[in-house]
């Protein structure tokens, strides 16, 4: 593995380098997005366009970016974002970014669809994990996935309700992306899939064929009645959907747009995540993805009421680039930027970050 004095000394660094390094399809896989990738440019024109208004003279000393969510005490907010496929980035995939992560004391949320064994991940960070679900077209086989998760280390799990089916992406189409040999979503691998009858003439392969496996509010009533640990639903963009959530007894909402790659123009999440933080009680914590690029971004989103972010296409740009040790580097250098911001807006702890530190820019 690279050294840490030899990997680039910032994210844009990471982020320009990481796409060159893989090959087109990879590149279009990770950091393109759905249709003409409006939604994945305006995620980050958001934070561009909210401006911080910094405090001065505040009393700093013994300041601290820690945070307590679901019962647990993270050093800082931020948290590496479900990413399937990792072994496309770096032959130690999920393994490096589990150990990264772990380098710097960050929580690592594990993809369903994840090109390494769960088992094998945990161990290699040495700590419990969360782990994202998607519906396994029945309420059984989505509990019996969940359940594997926690029996091998999951402390959260992370519903992704905003993918029903795959969005179109014409950076991928255009580049021929296909899984290789040896890619593959190894820990769905023991859960049969769901049988799919013949089309009638006439019929939809999405609203006759697909549509009937998915799940509705009840089965997500039912789903976070029976596991013993937390049930986040990540893709809320709709403070009627983020109410539907919580009275469905979802532990928290990941406001998300699947990072622009699933429904192209679809709303940014910074823009989003004020209505949703409103409509839900302020014990709910709110958590957002989509676009966060520097640790100035992770304290917009705060001050607009998440309490705290997932970060997904500078972490793989990190493994891309350098395994584990640009794992590492990444949020070490998001956590660096994030404390200064703070230090910079006189913010002591994460509790003085309030809405009035942001501005939208005239």
């Amino acid at each position: 593995m690279q050294q840490t004095d030899t990997l680039p000394p910032t994210i844009r660094d990471y982020e320009a380098i990481a796409p060159a390094r893989l090959p087109a399809d990879v590149a279009a896989y990770y950091f393109g997005g759905a249709g003409d990738e409006v939604t994945l440019a305006a995620n980050t024109a958001a934070f561009s366009d909210l401006a911080l208004v910094p405090r001065t003279l505040r009393a700093l000393s013994g300041g601290t970016a820690r945070t307590v969510l679901l019962g647990h005490e993270l050093v800082y907010p931020i948290i590496v974002a479900p990413m399937a496929y990792q072994q496309l980035l770096h032959a130690d995939g999920e393994r490096a970014m589990a150990l990264g992560a772990a380098a710097q004391d960050a929580i690592m949320t594990v993809s369903a669809q994840a090109s390494t064994p769960l088992a094998d991940i945990v161990a290699a960070g040495g700590r419990p994990i969360w782990f994202q679900l998607y519906w396994m077209g029945s309420r059984e086989q989505t509990f019996a996935l969940a359940d594997y998760a926690v029996r091998n280390g999951a402390s959260v799990l992370v519903l992704t309700v905003d993918a029903p089916v795959q969005g179109v992406r014409d950076r991928e189409m255009r580049t021929g992306f296909r899984l290789p040999p040896g890619i593959a979503a190894v820990n769905l691998a023991q859960f049969s899939q769901p049988a799919l009858r013949p089309l009638a003439d006439g019929e939809s392969v999405l609203f006759d064929r697909i549509a009937p496996l998915l799940p509705g509010w009840e089965d997500i009533r039912w789903l976070c009645s029976r596991l013993s640990v937390p049930v986040l639903l990540k893709g809320i963009l709709h403070p009627d959907d983020a109410r539907a959530a919580r009275d469905c007894g979802a532990a928290g909402i990941v406001v998300s747009n699947h990072g622009g790659r699933v429904l192209d123009t679809a709303i940014a999440t910074l823009q989003a995540l004020p209505a949703v933080v409103q409509a839900v009680d302020p014990g709910l914590p709110v958590l957002v993805d989509g676009g966060i690029r520097r640790g100035t971004d992770v304290l917009k989103a705060l001050a607009l009421g998440a309490r705290a972010v997932m970060v997904g296409r500078p972490v793989a740009a990190g493994l891309a680039v350098g395994g584990a040790h640009g794992v590492s580097h990444v949020l070490r250098l998001m956590r660096d930027e994030f404390e200064i911001a703070m230090m910079l807006c006189g913010c002591r702890t994460v509790d003085d970050i309030h809405p009035e530190l942001v501005q939208r820019k005239l």
